[in-house]
């Protein structure tokens, strides 16, 4: 039924997105870097960053358990508007979407963060949070809610392409690639083609997250280019974002179900994978 699905639907890109979205993910990524030694410098690209949720809640995690590390952030989307209201990092706190109701005149305070906030959301971009972690991330005040400027240090935005030459000759070579959440848009053999560009930033022995891409997408492509599948938590990553679950089979981006009795499971299951070797 999926693979119906996949021939008969016509892909778009989606602004939708959640703050601590896929908790194991981004619990992974630090665990990772607790292999970097004392105060060393980190590479980090976040690709198609959208809103900034999952760029912030990312960079909230690391500096919360690796205050010590240098981080050098690029942040990338394919859109300067959406990119510009990441920058700035402002939203709503609403529970409930009021923006389909607005008008091109109308006079609501902060009606453009409202906008923006919950531009093409199907529940609140704070949903998975709890109020805890909302006051250590952000500053929230009236009917906003401000990421605190410390999360917003060394961060360069970039208006780009992931799929094009030129922001792989832009960015450098990253310690740790996130390219998460908008290959499955693509047709597959465009999401192929970008993928391939995208494994150019990662240097060797660093690491690649992609999630959200179609399963033989991303299989066939780490296959083809040797890529190190990490096994660790790899059900608890593949699992962690209940909205790609629910998706499965009749949306093209649901996600499917984990099986290890596919003798590829570790390759068809990875999101993450090592690239290459360290030099010595």
């Amino acid at each position: 039924m999926h693979s119906l699905v996949l021939l008969r639907s016509e892909r778009q890109q989606s602004f939708g997105t959640f703050f601590l979205r896929n908790r194991t993910e981004i619990g992974l990524m630090c665990r990772l870097l607790n292999e970097r030694p004392q105060g060393a410098h980190v590479n980090l690209c976040v690709l198609a960053c959208s809103k900034g949720a999952e760029l912030y809640s990312i960079l909230w995690a690391i500096r919360s358990s690796r205050p010590d590390l240098k981080l050098r952030v690029r942040a990338v989307d394919i859109s300067q508007e959406i990119l510009e209201f990441a920058r700035a990092g402002v939203y709503t706190p609403l529970s409930r979407n009021p923006s389909s109701a607005m008008g091109p005149d109308d006079p609501t305070p902060g009606k453009d963060v409202i906008f923006n906030t919950w531009r093409d959301q199907n529940a609140p971009i704070f949903e998975r949070v709890t109020d805890e972690e909302l006051e250590m991330m952000c500053v929230v005040k009236d009917a906003q809610v401000s990421i605190r400027e410390w999360l917003k240090e060394d961060i360069t935005w970039v208006v780009g392409d992931a799929g094009t030459r030129a922001v792989i000759d832009a960015m450098g070579p990253q310690d740790m690639v996130i390219a998460n959440r908008f290959l499955c848009h693509m047709k597959p053999e465009n999401a192929d083609r970008c993928l391939q560009n995208v494994a150019q930033l990662v240097r060797p022995g660093g690491y690649l997250f992609v999630s959200g891409v179609d399963l033989d997408v991303r299989a066939r492509v780490a296959q083809r280019m040797g890529w190190e599948p990490v096994t660790e938590m790899i059900r608890e990553v593949h699992d962690g974002d209940p909205s790609l679950l629910k998706g499965w089979p009749l949306e093209y981006w649901g996600l499917e179900p984990f099986s290890q009795d596919r003798a590829d499971w570790k390759m068809r299951y990875a999101s993450v994978f090592r690239l290459g070797q360290p030099a010595c």
